[in-house]
C-alpha cells in the first residue's frame, strides 16, 4: 500500500480536506493520512461547515501529530502551506510537495469554501498523476 501524507500545522482544516477528497478518489493501492506539527484540539466548525455542504463529514476527524515513522513510510508528502514558519513541515523533510495553500483558521465560510475547492482541485491533479 503506497501512502499519501498531507501535512499542515493543526491538522485541522486543510490537510484533513485533503486526506478526505484523496480517500474518496484514491486509486487501488493507495491510501490517504494527514498530520500536522503543532495538532489542534478539535477539526476546524467552518472546514466540517464547507465539507458537510459537499457531502462529506470530517466532524469525527481528530488532529494528529506527524511522526518519522509517517513520513518514512509515505510515498508522497505534502505540505499544505505554512501559516507558523517555525513549525513548516517543508524544513524538516526533503522533496516535500508544497501546495502553499491559504489557511482557513479565522477566514470567513467563503474563503473556506474557496480553500475547499482548491484543495479538491490539487488531489485530484495529484491522483491524476499516480
Amino acid at each position: 500500500m503506497k501512502k499519501i501524507l498531507f501535512v499542515c500545522v493543526e491538522n485541522a482544516g486543510r490537510s484533513q480536506m485533503a486526506e478526505c477528497f484523496f480517500k474518496k478518489i484514491a486509486p487501488d493501492g493507495y491510501e490517504g493520512i494527514s498530520a500536522g506539527t503543532k495538532p489542534a484540539s478539535q477539526i476546524n466548525p467552518l472546514a466540517i461547515q464547507a465539507m458537510k455542504e459537499i457531502d462529506v463529514d470530517i466532524s469525527q476527524n481528530k488532529s494528529k501529530l506527524i511522526t518519522n515513522k509517517m513520513i518514512e513510510e509515505s510515498d508522497v508528502v505534502v505540505n499544505m502551506g505554512c501559516i507558523d514558519k517555525e513549525s513548516c513541515t517543508a524544513l524538516f523533510v526533503e522533496g516535500i510537495d508544497d501546495w502553499n495553500i491559504q489557511d482557513p483558521k479565522g477566514k470567513p465560510i467563503e474563503e473556506v469554501r474557496k480553500i475547499r475547492d482548491s484543495i479538491e482541485s490539487k488531489v485530484n491533479g495529484l491522483v491524476s498523476e499516480l
